[in-house]
């Protein structure tokens, strides 16, 4: 196995952008019952007209000149492709952080936070390293089974040893929120500390998965019962995705990879209710654009099954711990295992992509909880 980094460009073919307007302008479009709105899922007139901005409007060169202004580079870890941007400071005080996104994203989440990172106007610099989750965007072809959050926390430990980042600090939402909590887990000799991003809603649905934590809810206290209904509003309406990914990849698969119509719903319908300020047009079909000129549609959806099937889920991390939580309540508190002295800042706006929806909050975050640790 090499260990070579190489550089990157992201060039996608112009056929491929021909081919995906074709795609679009001749799309089968279902029907639509009156008066169901969002509730049974994407409406037809919203995602038409942004099909039709995507085919028409949306400029992919003008947005992959923008990514590629990031300095990007491959490498193969353990048999897998692995695509970062690796984006350094010019300030001699700067640390190391390892981010990392979730689903349904890719590193371009995090256009809007590098350069308050890696340039401050005041307080800690970083030099920022961002890896594509194997199996997403350029962290492609999958080219094996197992690929879970364990996995994949190993693999971004060797990656930061190739990169001779001796200490380094480690960042994530959703799945990357995961994934650096192992990471902590495993090189607690080399991690300064795990900060992870959360809000109301991901803390409840993930707890729908924690064996008997209903058991350990009341339903009796104010608090509690918040947490019980959104538990079970998340198991009857919110995990249908999750539900199919999980357990059928390669069936949904197929859709993913050949319909653009269906990409670009699988996505929309995530960021119109996972968020609550407002994210750029541009920002959402830069992110579906990813997905479909990668086929990494299908592939995420193998990791996600890959950790439903897993016994992994690492221990706590016993480096020092932060938690951004955003549209905050007091239901998070009761349900993130924060340790007694964790960093814990709470955010009354944004909420599952915070990168994107309060990047300057977040950022400032980073700083504040970093700046300290050694």
């Amino acid at each position: 196995m090499s260990h070579e980094i190489r550089p990157f460009r992201i060039e996608i073919p112009e056929a491929d952008l021909d081919y995906l307007h074709d795609r679009l302008a001749n799309a089968r479009w279902p029907g639509e019952l009156p008066g169901v709105g969002w509730t049974r899922g994407v409406p037809p007139d919203y995602l038409t007209e942004l099909a039709e901005y995507w085919r028409s409007r949306y400029d992919w060169r003008a947005e992959e000149a923008r990514l590629n202004q990031y300095p990007q580079f491959t490498t193969e870890i353990d048999g897998q492709r692995i695509h970062f941007l690796h984006v350094r400071s010019d300030r001699p005080d700067a640390k190391p952080l390892l981010i990392t996104h979730g689903f349904p994203s890719t590193v371009a989440e995090f256009q809007q936070l590098i350069e308050p990172l890696v340039n401050p106007a005041d307080g800690q610099a970083f030099h920022v390293v961002a890896p594509s989750l194997p199996g997403y965007a350029f962290s492609t072809p999958l080219r094996s089974t197992g690929w879970s959050m364990g996995r994949t926390a190993r693999a971004w430990i060797e990656l930061m040893r190739r990169l001779g980042y001796d200490r380094y600090g480690v960042h994530g939402g959703d799945i990357g929120g995961g994934v650096s909590g192992m990471v902590g887990s495993l090189d607690g000799e080399h991690v300064i500390g795990v900060h992870v991003v959360t809000d109301p809603m991901t803390a409840a649905s993930a707890a729908t998965f924690l064996p008997g934590m209903a058991d350990r809810l009341d339903e009796n206290d104010p608090v509690d019962k918040v947490i019980l209904d959104r538990m079970t509003e998340f198991t009857k309406e919110g995990s249908g995705y999750l539900a199919i990914q999980n357990s059928r990849p390669q069936t949904i698969g197929y859709g993913l990879v050949d319909s653009p119509l269906l990409q670009l719903a699988w996505i929309a319908e995530k960021f119109e209710a996972w968020t609550d300020l407002p994210i750029d047009r541009d920002q959402l079909l830069t992110t579906v654009s990813l997905y479909w000129f990668t086929s990494s549609g299908a592939t995420a959806a193998h990791t996600l099954y890959e950790q439903a099937h897993s016994s992994d889920w690492g221990a706590p991390p016993a480096v020092p711990q932060g938690f951004a939580v955003f549209g905050a309540d007091e239901t998070v508190r009761k349900l993130v295992p924060a340790a007694p002295d964790a960093h814990w800042t709470e955010f009354e706006r944004g909420l599952h992509f915070p990168a994107m929806e309060a990047p300057t909050q977040l950022a400032a975050d980073l700083r504040t909880f970093f700046g300290p640790l050694r």
